[in-house]
């Protein structure tokens, strides 16, 4: 069994991150007898470790011995009745917290795929041609004129290979091009189908499974899952990064060759890279480091709280540095397949919520919670002013050079805790991925203000959301409701008469029209006065230019 074989026991568990989006690897139900053996291997795991553990000679006699002298004696007897009604309350548990906090779930999730992708062994060289043609569904041949069969990168059940095109695209030649096992998938989507019926069972015979809602847990966990191997929604992930940092000279975004990108495949331009973590390299190649980690918190925090679409799995191992010459030190972002995104609310309330924070107008920010429904709307604003001053002074007291933003920014979400509130899980996963760029920016160069980088970039989004450039995009966004709106005025003023007329204000009916009729005048008198004005503007203008 592929991902039972490799995900750890606890793994199974962490099936409460929520889904973003439909996920089109709809994969079909395996029969029954495909179910009944999955299930059959499972427990047959279980099973073998105890076989495993027993001598080689007298299997069975120490098994049952082992059965025998746990029940005779009697602090085996009662370690045993001890742990089961414990195990259940604790399982209870354990499932509830994930259920209203997924995002303490997802971060163990992201490491052990990433841990599994490194253990997973790429294909052999004499079988990538062959894969890839099944991949694109067409033969390679006059598609390129080279192609490195030895995996230039490996994850789970899928592979990236450096190739040369034999006709630019894009004025690009050069390019990345990844694909997935597609057999691999199958089986992980087989695997998944067990875990959902397994649920369903669950569900049908437990109440409390029922309560804990189960089926859906583990519907999520595969959508999570499945999401990962849709190369054509990385492609349009990448796509749409490349186009909020459009210009940007902090950030090399490859292009996307959309003419090889499909389901299982994935080509985007080839730039050449280095690890972020790869401190002798990139003193070799003369990258500084300085503003490197600088413009590292400055694209994580716009990508999050300005443009609102930004990695969900953002660590140290996704972050590159390109060493061409054309965009030598530039942040190459990678793994594009898990993204997130926050509505216009999530940003405008860490926005603003931050730019107090940092000012130290706790009762602002509370006044922020509440309106944002993060806490009971009886919740005392001086009582959760005070729980947020007491968890963030002691940011502001300590030296300049040990203050984290993102360790701030944690108390900024979850100081509302104590009242029963909670953040929504998106803003969680940002904020993680925040305090990610900034240990990794730290790690580049330990003399970086992340405080003030984070502070004055948060700043800067709060103002244009609240100078004119915020009032026109806002305009912007209601101009085509005003569309559908004002020609319907004429009608809703005579419906408004009527309505007048009907309910027997006659005389305010009349006051009414009295107004229009004098409103009517003045604005008749009004657009005569411009006429004439201009006319003699006009008639000015043509004088002096004789």
């Amino acid at each position: 069994m592929l991902l039972l074989q490799r995900l750890p026991a606890n793994l199974m568990a962490l099936a409460a991150r929520c889904p973003t989006r439909a996920v089109p690897y709809e994969l079909p139900m395996p029969p029954l007898f495909r179910r009944l053996l999955l299930l059959f291997h499972a427990l047959r795991f279980g099973a073998r470790l105890i076989w495993l553990a027993a001598p080689r000679e007298h299997k069975l006699h120490w098994i049952v011995t082992l059965v025998k002298r746990v029940h005779a004696t009697e602090a085996g007897r009662d370690s045993l009745h001890n742990m089961l009604p414990t195990l259940g309350p604790l399982a209870t548990t354990f499932l509830q917290n994930l259920a209203a906090h997924p995002e303490l779930a997802s971060g163990s999730m992201h490491e052990a795929f990433d841990a599994i992708g490194r253990m997973e062994e790429p294909l052999p060289p004499n079988q990538v041609e062959g894969a890839l043609a099944s991949a694109l569904g067409r033969p390679l041949t006059g598609l390129f004129t080279r192609i490195e069969l030895v995996a230039a990168r490996s994850g789970f059940a899928e592979q990236t290979h450096l190739a040369r095109l034999a006709e630019p695209v894009n004025g690009h030649r050069d390019i990345a091009i990844k694909f997935v096992r597609a057999q691999q998938v199958q089986q992980i989507g087989d695997e998944l189908a067990l875990l959902r019926w397994v649920a369903r069972w669950l569900e049908n015979l437990s109440g409390d499974a029922r309560r804990l809602k189960v089926r859906a847990l583990a519907q999520s966990f595969t959508d999570d899952v499945l999401r990962r191997f849709d190369l054509r929604a990385e492609a349009a992930n990448l796509s749409q990064t490349g186009h909020h940092f459009d210009g940007d000279k902090r950030l090399a975004v490859p292009d996307v060759i959309w003419e090889l990108c499909g389901t299982h495949t994935l080509a985007v331009q080839h730039i050449d890279t280095l690890a972020a973590t790869d401190l002798p390299g990139l003193h070799a190649h003369h990258v500084r480091l300085a503003p490197l980690a600088t413009h590292l918190v400055e694209v994580v925090t716009e990508q999050a709280f300005e443009h609102g679409f930004f990695h969900a799995t953002f660590d140290a191992g996704h972050v590159r540095v390109s060493i061409e010459p054309a965009t030598l030190g530039r942040i190459v972002l990678a793994e594009f397949a898990v993204m997130s995104s926050l509505s216009s609310h999530e940003r405008g309330f860490f926005v603003h919520g931050a730019t107090a924070l940092f000012d130290q107008d706790y009762a602002r920010l509370a006044d922020l919670h509440r309106d944002a429904g993060h806490v009971h709307p009886d919740t005392r604003t001086e009582v959760l002013e005070a729980e947020l001053r007491r968890r963030s002074e002691a940011h502001f007291a300590a030296e300049p050079e040990d203050r984290t933003a993102g360790s701030l920014f944690h108390h900024l979400l979850h100081a509302v805790q104590p009242f029963e509130g909670a953040v929504s899980p998106r803003l969680a996963t940002a904020q993680r991925s925040f305090e990610q760029a900034e240990t990794l920016a730290r790690a580049l160069h330990p003399g970086v203000d992340t405080w003030n980088v984070a502070r004055t970039v948060l700043a800067g989004i709060a103002q244009r959301d609240v100078d004119h450039r915020g009032w026109i995009k806002r305009i912007a966004q209601e101009l085509p409701h005003l569309a559908h709106m004002l020609p319907r005025v004429p009608q809703l003023a005579v419906r408004y008469l009527q309505h007048q007329h009907d309910a027997g204000g006659q005389r305010q009916q009349a006051t009414l029209m009295r107004e229009l009729g004098v409103e009517y005048r003045r604005t008749r008198i009004l657009l005569w006065a411009c006429v004439l004005c201009g006319g003699l503007l006009g008639a000015g203008a043509v004088l002096l230019t004789r």
